[in-house]
C-alpha cells in the first residue's frame, strides 16, 4: 500500500485531524520530510507512547508528547521557526554535510548561524570532495518540495575534467548514460575554456543523485578532478558569499524561490544581516559560467601580485 493510500485510510477510519506527522516535523526542522518518512518506517519515533506510522497527523496545539530515538521533542521546537529563513552556504572542500561525523571531521553545521528556535535544514546534500552552494532553510516544506524529483529543480556545476574529451562524448552525455542505478544524462554541457588536463565545462541536472556528476564523466572515460555547484534553481552564488560563509537570501530571492515550487509568500523574508548580502541581479547562465570559469580557475599572477611583502627590520643602534 503506498503512503498516500496509507493516510486516506489512516483519515477515513480514524477521522484524525491536524497535520501529518512527518510535516510537522520537519517544520520543526527535524530533518527533510523523506528522511522523517524513513524515520517512521524503521519505528524510530513515538507518539503519545505509540510507534507512529505513515499517515499519522496530530494537532500541533495540543500536548503530544512526540519522541525521536527515545528523546522527547518539546513543545516550543514543534510549534516552529517564527519566521522562515532560508541562506546561502558557500561549502568549501572537506566539509562533511551531516550533524555529527564519527571521525570528528568538520561538518557545515557547525559554521552557520545560531537559531534560537527551529533547526537548519540542508536542501540536497554535496560530498566532501565537492564545493560550492548549498541552500538551507528552517522551513520543512519548502526544504521538501526543493528535493522533491517531481519539481525537477536545476542544479547547475562548474566542472574541470581530466582526459579527452570529444563531441562524441558531449552527445552521449546529453543523450543519456546508463548507470548501475538507472539512466542519467546532463540537460546541458557547455565548453567553459581551459585547455589540456585542465579543461572546464559547466553541467546541468534535475536530479540529486549521489556523486551523478562525477559518474556521468567516469562513464565517458573520464575523471572530474574540481566540481562547484554554482546555481540551484533560481539561487546563483555569486561572489559576494565566499568560501565558509554565508548570507541570507534577498527579499527577491527567497519570493522567486518560493514561486518556483508553488509557495505563497506569507510574510517577508529576513532582512540580510551583513554587508555580504547586497542584492545581485541575476545574470544570464552563459554569464555565470563565464565569471564562474574564471574563478574558479587558478591565477599564479593574481596570487602573486596579492602576496604580503614583509618588511625589513631597521639594524640595531650600537
Amino acid at each position: 500500500m503506498s503512503e498516500s493510500e496509507i493516510e486516506q485510510v489512516s483519515e477515513e477510519s480514524n477521522e484524525l485531524k491536524g497535520e501529518r506527522l512527518q510535516k510537522v516535523l520537519a517544520n520543526a526542522g527535524v530533518a527533510s520530510r523523506r528522511e522523517i518518512e524513513r524515520m517512521i518506517s524503521a519505528g524510530r519515533i513515538r507518539v503519545n507512547g505509540k510507534v507512529a506510522s505513515l499517515g499519522d497527523r496530530i494537532e500541533t496545539d495540543a500536548n503530544n508528547k512526540i519522541e525521536l530515538d527515545e528523546r522527547v521533542i518539546g513543545n516550543k521546537r514543534l510549534a516552529g521557526p517564527e519566521e522562515r529563513r532560508t541562506i546561502i552556504y558557500n561549502k568549501p572542500e572537506g566539509e562533511l554535510v551531516t550533524r555529527h561525523d564519527p571521525e570528528g571531521r568538520t561538518t557545515i553545521f557547525s559554521r552557520l548561524p545560531k537559531l534560537k528556535q527551529g533547526r537548519w535544514i540542508s536542501i540536497g546534500r554535496l560530498d566532501i570532495n565537492t564545493s560550492g552552494l548549498l541552500l538551507l532553510t528552517t522551513d520543512g516544506e519548502l526544504a521538501n518540495r526543493l528535493m522533491h524529483p517531481s519539481k525537477a529543480i536545476e542544479r547547475e556545476y562548474a566542472v574541470r575534467v581530466l582526459g579527452t574529451v570529444e563531441e562524441d562524448h558531449l552527445k552521449q552525455l546529453t543523450a543519456g548514460i546508463e548507470l548501475e542505478d538507472g539512466p542519467a544524462r546532463f540537460e546541458e554541457v557547455v565548453v567553459s575554456g581551459g585547455t589540456g588536463a585542465n579543461r572546464w565545462f559547466h553541467v546541468v541536472i534535475v536530479e540529486g543523485r549521489q556523486r551523478e556528476v562525477r559518474r556521468l564523466w567516469e562513464a565517458v572515460g573520464t575523471q572530474v578532478s574540481r566540481l562547484k555547484r554554482v546555481r540551484f534553481g533560481s539561487v546563483i552564488l555569486d561572489s559576494s558569499v565566499k568560501a565558509g560563509q554565508n548570507r541570507d537570501l534577498t527579499e527577491k530571492e527567497s519570493k522567486t524561490l518560493l514561486e518556483l515550487v508553488g509557495m505563497e509568500v506569507e510574510e517577508p523574508a529576513r532582512k540580510p544581516e551583513s554587508k555580504a548580502t547586497r542584492h545581485v541581479e541575476r545574470p544570464t547562465r552563459s554569464t555565470t559560467r563565464q565569471a564562474e570559469s574564471q574563478r574558479a580557475k587558478p591565477n599564479a599572477q593574481k596570487r602573486k601580485s596579492t602576496r604580503i611583502q614583509k618588511k625589513k627590520s631597521p639594524p640595531r643602534q650600537r
